[in-house]
């Protein structure tokens, strides 16, 4: 298990959203410090937060501030894209791009802050991951966050033996200004922030904040038809 309060954290993303949400809760748990990532540091509002400029794509801006923030125990890798696009007639760069920032994105940020988190005594990290990480709904999306899942599994087991503990945070809809044009059940921002930071002190493998995100977790041991409707006939 971790201990929230007295860490110190790094969120990317944190400007809004869920990010932002994360950063306020963090704050209420006691975390002693919170590095708050965007691509514009001036977006990062919380009155307490120590702004930080960053593009996940790009390794040099990843290095520094991974030198910036050398005193981090915790890590939560939220930034991520949403394009959605299909694969067979969008263009390849927009397919790139997602894996860019949702797959090689959290990895170069990782690779970045595992020594730091293992030389500060242990932590933890926390990859925000979605339900189509498990559903083809969403293209190339989907498989970006199912490859981020893949990773995520694979950095528990190589990381566990340096002090390091791994959860994924999986979530359906959330209301945020991603979702703002679906009309569809959304779980609140400071929800999945309560679960995910439950997760991280309960040292969870996984948390799956919603009902939605349980019952496709559950129906993967079934038939696809179950999963894909529109598959029957």
């Amino acid at each position: 298990m971790t201990e929230i309060r007295g860490a110190v954290v790094f969120v990317t993303g944190g400007s809004r959203g869920i990010g932002k949400a994360l950063v306020e809760d963090l704050y209420t748990r006691g975390a002693s410090k919170v590095y708050a990532t965007a691509r514009d540091r001036n977006a990062v509002t919380h009155p307490d937060a120590v702004p930080v400029a960053l593009e996940v794509t790009d390794p040099a801006a990843v290095s520094a501030a991974a030198e910036e923030a050398g005193d981090v125990t915790i890590l939560i890798n939220n930034a991520g894209a949403s394009l959605g696009v299909p694969f067979l007639d969008s263009p390849i760069e927009d397919v790139r791009r997602e894996f860019e920032t949702n797959f090689y994105g959290p990895l170069l940020v990782t690779r970045a802050f595992a020594p730091i988190i293992e030389r500060n005594g242990g932590g933890h990290i926390l990859n925000a991951h979605s339900v189509l990480s498990w559903l083809g709904n969403g293209g190339s999306y989907s498989a970006s966050k199912a490859a981020l899942w893949s990773q995520t599994n694979s950095l528990r087991l190589e990381l566990h033996p340096r002090g390091i503990a791994v959860t994924g945070l999986h979530m359906a809809y959330v209301d945020t200004d991603m979702t703002a044009g679906v009309d569809s059940p959304k779980t609140s921002p400071g929800e999945v922030a309560r679960l995910a930071l439950d997760g991280i002190e309960a040292g969870a493998h996984e948390v799956l904040a919603d009902d939605l995100t349980r019952q496709v977790k559950a129906g993967l041991a079934g038939d696809l038809g179950a999963l894909y409707p529109q598959l029957a006939g």
